[in-house]
């Protein structure tokens, strides 16, 4: 067999494997785990919206050259989030499965953001020190510290380095090199592909060898630069066209609940691809935002699970929604042009019907600020696992660094359609290792919200003491000796005169 059929009889069982997984699997067990955290929580992800905002501005807890603040550790999962799935996946959804993908998308990151709240929230709860006001976490911490099992950390560890940094960092250069075809039909042989190699790898270089210090300040400035660029064009071209809204709306609901098209062929219906597509845009219950969640130094675990609900919000109903609404106003305006159409080219088709070529030029842009930043948030999560599984070791890093750049250089150069669809299958395991996991730590999750708002309720700013609650499995951070790191001795009128810590083992 030669390598050309041996690669298509790859990429069509792994394709097969995926599909099966995501379908039939994964989808149905992170919208059950959202709706029951939903529940449970009380529906935290719309009681707590304001203070989403309002912890944003809180300042860093722990004083260090690597300590981030929880603005920043929302922009670095924000900048793994929003991705090019955010424009050209979206207007994949709206064409394979039609526009009411939308109205599930919208559905499923409400229930998501419950999920996301949990699994950052236990990220801050066994969160690790790493040096100089650096902390570090994700599931594979919690999974060890928690429940006891290093082995399957490391499991988990290992599915996200594969996944993000030799999968979807390879198809993020790739992306950006194909969004050059517009400019340079044939960008791929005439050496373009490898001067954007080398240039992309040489600015990764830069900012990963920094540290995650330097990846949190570089993700605050692209990520919300982008975001508000790409949402302004979204708003101009909403209300330039205003007098097309009600057609674009009774578009969607009436293809969300075309029913009898549903139930004919719901693997490949509206509701299957706008749940995945919101689900897995901005990756709530998946494992991989608590990496970056357990970085933020703040004074309770529970503000750093608002603030990434608030990076579900973020990604699915701002930016994405920016995309299905500029994809669906040519939709209306242009129906035969707009149907014959898919992914990047729709949406580059949908710009030009709005604000002529100059809008192109500015997608291409985003293409290239959206893939760049989720180079270097996949980088850190990934990273932060290596970690996990090999300590300090400056060696394994330097290595693992230096094959996070080859792989970049490489993917502008090549398809990756079998990294593609290999990637699908490590994020798969890493949300079923994940969302089980989180069925049996969100008690904790629970418990700590009780906490918060508790203290809330008191008129108080939250402060955490991992002692105060009864049963928790240990935890490195937390205690009542670190107290001396955010100021005065805030817990002896809210523990009680009766809680002594002689008797107690605080400490």
């Amino acid at each position: 067999m030669d390598f050309d059929a041996m690669n298509a009889m790859l990429v069509n069982v792994t394709g097969e494997i995926d599909g099966f997984m995501y379908t039939y699997i994964l989808v149905i067990l992170l919208v059950a785990v959202g709706v029951w955290f939903s529940f449970k929580t009380k529906f935290v992800q719309i009681r707590y919206i304001k203070d989403m905002f309002t912890q944003l501005l809180e300042k860093k807890h722990v004083e260090g050259g690597k300590s981030i603040s929880s603005f920043q550790a929302l922009m670095v999962s924000t900048a793994s989030r929003v991705g090019t799935g955010n424009i050209a996946g979206i207007a994949t959804a709206i064409a394979t499965g039609g526009p009411g993908a939308v109205f599930w998308m919208w559905l499923m990151s409400i229930i998501g953001a419950a999920s996301a709240f949990v699994e950052s929230t236990l990220a801050q709860i066994w969160k690790v020190r790493a040096g100089d006001g650096e902390f570090r976490g994700g599931p594979a911490y919690y999974i060890q510290q928690a429940l006891g099992k290093r082995w399957l950390g490391i499991v988990f560890a290992i599915a996200l380095i594969l996944c993000f940094a030799f999968g979807f960092n390879g198809l993020q250069s790739f992306n950006m090199a194909s969004a050059l075809e517009y400019y340079v039909p044939d960008y791929a042989t005439n050496g373009t592909a490898i001067a954007l190699g080398i240039v992309l790898a040489v600015i990764t270089a830069f900012v990963i060898f920094g540290g995650a210090k330097r990846i949190s300040i570089i993700t605050s400035i692209i990520v919300p630069i982008m975001a508000f660029a790409y949402i302004a064009l979204a708003v101009w071209t909403t209300f330039s066209n205003i007098g097309e809204i009600p057609a674009v709306f009774a578009l969607i609901f009436a293809s969300a609940f075309d029913f009898q098209s549903i139930f004919g062929g719901f693997a490949g219906s509206v509701v299957m691809l706008g749940i995945k597509r919101g689900l897995f845009s901005n990756e709530a219950g998946m494992g991989s935002a608590p990496n970056a969640a357990a970085t933020a130094s703040v004074s309770h675990p529970v503000k750093q699970g608002l603030v990434q609900s608030l990076s579900v919000y973020i990604d699915t109903l701002l930016i994405c929604t920016c995309s299905a609404m500029m994809v669906l106003i040519f939709y209306v305006q242009n129906p035969e042009a707009a149907t014959s159409l898919n992914g990047m080219p729709l949406v580059q088709m949908a710009v030009d019907n709005a604000v002529g070529v100059g809008g192109i030029h500015f997608v291409t842009f985003a293409i290239f600020a959206f893939a760049f930043s989720s180079l270097i948030g996949n980088y850190f999560y990934a990273e932060s696992n290596l970690r996990f599984i090999f300590g300090g070791n400056k060696a394994v890093l330097t290595v693992f660094r230096v094959l996070c750049l080859v792989v970049i250089f490489y993917g502008c150069l090549n398809s990756f359609d079998l990294a593609w669809n290999l990637a699908d299958i490590f994020m798969g395991f890493m949300a079923i290792i994940n969302l089980v996991t989180i069925l049996f730590l969100g008690k904790w999750a629970l418990r700590a919200l009780d906490d918060y708002t508790a203290q809330r309720n008191a008129g108080k700013d939250p402060v955490f003491v991992a002692d105060s609650v009864e049963g928790m499995p240990a935890t490195e951070c937390w205690h009542v000796s670190e107290l001396e790191d955010v100021g005065p001795n805030p817990f002896t009128e809210y523990l009680g005169e009766s809680l002594d810590a002689d008797s107690t083992g605080l400490k």
